[in-house]
């Protein structure tokens, strides 16, 4: 089974297509243990195992965890470890890229030491750059369209084909045969990327951030997707502070905050 039947296949046991984004503010999390590390952990411990059944996959973000050093660090391993007994895909966003031998060793770090099924890689630096992650049922979401203010910048710079660069860069993703990160707050940017992903048809799996306080709209988001192609099931649409932190929004018990925020996810999509 490859990458792309691997996110099918959760999807369809889960009924969602929600992908938990994990990132780890310590002044956020409300609880009294001693150690960061041991914070983390145990905050984010409980709360994926208590909508594990509803949603589709979790993308800790490597530099929200490296922020705190070693405690950040084994904390990690420890919630990717809660994830694979969950049988949830782990998306470990670390947005690599280097030259051809530093992402052979990115590669094996991600792959062969954190056990993580699929990777953000940035793909500034070309071919020799990405090819390293490209390994056998792992995957690979190659940044196309990010959902920061500042993407503009490069982004959306005019090619000699009189293309956006983002454009050009998602041929490169069907050359490539990665998945595309594509930023919710882009909509109609987002309904061109995922129309050309469509009509190449290829299985080009789609990583969706910026839904909820970034401003993206899950509902839009699902609906741009269903009408570039009818089976929506092998993207993933993120949620990361809209869930962890869903206790400042609903009051109460953190993983009951939660398991709300995800129920409403989940419903404004549509599956």
């Amino acid at each position: 089974m490859d990458f792309a039947e691997y996110l099918e296949k959760t999807a369809r046991n889960n009924d969602s297509i929600v992908c938990f984004g994990i990132d780890p503010v310590i002044e956020r999390i409300p609880l009294k243990l001693k150690g960061t590390g041991r914070r983390i952990t145990k905050f984010y411990s409980e709360m994926l195992s208590a909508i594990a059944d509803d949603i589709a996959a979790v993308k800790p973000n490597y530099a929200y965890f490296a922020q705190y050093g070693f405690d950040g660090l084994k904390a990690l391993e420890k919630i990717i470890a809660v994830a694979k007994k969950e049988k949830l895909p782990v998306i470990l966003d670390a947005k690599r890229g280097d030259i051809g031998k530093s992402s052979e060793a990115y590669s094996k770090e991600v792959f062969g030491f954190w056990k993580a099924d699929a990777v953000t890689v940035s793909p500034y630096m070309g071919t020799d750059s990405v090819l390293p992650f490209i390994t056998q049922s792992k995957g690979v979401y190659v940044l196309v369209r990010t959902s920061n203010p500042g993407s503009r910048d490069l982004q959306q710079l005019p090619m000699k084909s009189g293309k956006e660069l983002f454009m050009e860069t998602a041929g490169k993703v069907l050359e490539w045969g990665t998945g595309a990160v594509v930023g919710a707050t882009n909509i109609s940017e987002l309904g061109r990327i995922a129309r050309f992903f469509a009509a190449a048809n290829r299985k080009t799996p789609l990583l969706i951030p910026g839904v909820g306080s970034q401003g993206g709209n899950a509902s839009e988001v699902a609906e741009m997707l269903k009408a570039a192609n009818r089976s929506i099931a092998m993207h993933r649409i993120n949620s990361s502070s809209g869930i962890s932190y869903a206790y400042e929004k609903y009051g109460g018990n953190y993983v009951a905050a939660a398991e709300k925020a995800v129920k409403e996810l989940n419903s404004e999509i549509g599956l």
